[in-house]
């Protein structure tokens, strides 16, 4: 069921301009659902206890993450929680507040509950210099225990990054990279205010590999300004030749409201919709040729990649990091702005600093929202994860996994589904739905169908195309 290597002719997808415009709407990227839109301010010490009395009764595995905010310059296009700043001393107040937290966590976790999973997210992790990685690590091993073969990983920024970083990041126990490359034309890069040579890109992988870290992701993002099929095919064969594991192609999210900063992109010309979709048949064109596997959405891997079998088998999960190998792991998050996620629950943190320490200070976990999943709420957010991880929903196993009749729970929503299928996104077949090759570019509006409070939600997100 992985990807066939789709024909990019649009006419062979029936791609029509007007189907563009029909589906260029606002959609989430479903890294949860609900969204974070549905949080609420734990404004009391009941709401906060309720958030947490999932964490007090589990007995399952962890999946640990750690945000890192500071970052050493800013990105026009980005959409994380984030600080600029040069002062690489504001780390050690930072992991002073983060073994703080820790601390005020340790009572509620079951000392037998071991890790499985390690992810550092920013801001810019490879911000900390070489003694704050190690404190880092110091502080993380000897409050968590982790299974064998567990999988640490690692966001970093070539631009910043030095071979002792790489090091002290390996000798924590970090088997897997992130880096984010996003194009490679320098138009491109001065326009978004991020300047990376490919000089640079190279060296940051070759000191990993150097190191022993094998497993490597890139970043890349389509629909920045100046970007076009022909320049965006010159970054695909220049990235090809890193000989990366996996690969992340993300739609720009244009969010001028939230992120004021991406106003300035403005300022150049941004893709319309017609070009992005042009760009991004290219991608799945060009990587599925080259090897790489079409997970979904936005991502790719070579096909010995564990995340490939994870989707033949059906035990691919996607959650805030994006598609992941690990089900029914409970995600403990630290630091400024960072969400957990438990089977009834999701916790955010402060996403202020002075509110984060503020609040650890006072002795108190430093949550800011949160929200308690109803059951309907667990039963479609199974069900939008499968269809995001598996392309397809088998009515029957999805009905008996929930306990309900599918398709008369979700009666209104298959009907819905069925101009969908006339649009060629999805096709009924005996008892199930498979998401067609056109359908893969256009994943989100698929899903949305199945989400209870899209009609009162979808104006804040970026558009699907």
């Amino acid at each position: 069921m992985l990807t066939p290597k789709i024909d990019t002719n649009r006419e062979a997808l029936g791609l029509s301009a007007e189907l563009i415009r029909k589906y260029n709407r606002p959609a989430p990227r479903y890294t949860s659902y609900p969204t974070a839109l549905k949080f609420r301010s734990v404004d009391d010490a009941f709401s906060a206890g309720a958030l947490l009395a999932d964490l007090e009764d589990a007995s399952g595995p962890l999946s640990l993450y750690f945000h890192i905010p500071y970052c050493r310059s800013l990105c026009w296009f980005c959409g994380c929680a984030k600080i600029i700043s040069t002062k690489t001393e504001l780390g050690d107040r930072y992991l002073d507040y983060l073994e703080k937290e820790i601390a005020l966590y340790k009572p509620l976790i079951r000392s037998e509950r071991k890790a499985v999973q390690l992810h550092f997210g920013g801001g810019t992790p490879n911000f900390l210099s070489v003694s704050q990685i190690q404190r880092l690590s110091e502080l993380i091993h000897d409050n968590f225990d982790f299974e064998p073969g567990a999988e640490m990983s690692v966001e970093l920024d070539p631009r910043t990054l030095s071979q002792e970083q790489v090091k002290a990041f390996r000798a924590m126990g970090v088997n897997r990279a992130s880096m984010g490359v996003q194009d490679v034309k320098l138009e491109v890069q001065e326009a978004v205010h991020r300047v990376q040579p490919t000089e640079m890109n190279k060296r940051a992988i070759a000191w990993l590999r150097d190191c022993g870290i094998d497993s490597l992701n890139v970043d890349l993002i389509y629909g920045l300004p100046h970007q076009t099929e022909s320049s965006f095919r010159e970054t695909l064969a220049e990235v090809l030749t890193y000989d990366a594991d996996r690969l992340a192609v993300f739609s720009y999210a244009h969010v001028p409201w939230s992120k004021p900063a991406q106003k300035i992109l403005e300022k150049s010309p941004l893709p319309d919709a017609d070009s992005k979709i042009e760009i991004l048949m290219q991608i799945v064109e060009t990587l599925t040729a080259a090897g790489y596997a079409h997970i979904g959405m936005d991502h790719f891997a070579k096909e010995s990649d564990p995340i490939v079998g994870a989707q033949r088998s059906k035990s691919l999960q996607r959650n805030f990091q994006g598609y992941s190998l690990h089900a029914d792991v409970e995600i403990l998050a630290f630091g400024m702005s960072s969400i957990s996620q438990s089977a009834n629950a999701f916790r955010q943190n402060q996403k202020t600093l002075e509110a984060y320490y503020q609040m650890i200070d006072q002795g108190r976990i430093p949550l800011e929202k949160g929200y308690l999943l109803t059951q309907d709420d667990r039963i479609r957010r199974e069900v939008i994860m499968r269809l995001m991880c598996d392309l397809e929903l088998d009515f029957a196993e999805r009905g008996e996994a929930n306990g309900i009749d599918f398709t008369t729970y979700f009666a209104d929503e298959l009907k819905a589904l069925r101009e969908l299928e006339s649009d060629g996104l999805v096709a009924f077949g005996e008892g199930c739905l498979k998401v067609t090759p056109l359908g893969r570019l256009l994943i989100r509006n698929i899903a949305i169908h199945f989400d209870a409070y899209a009609s009162t939600e979808m104006k804040r997100f970026s558009k699907a195309i």
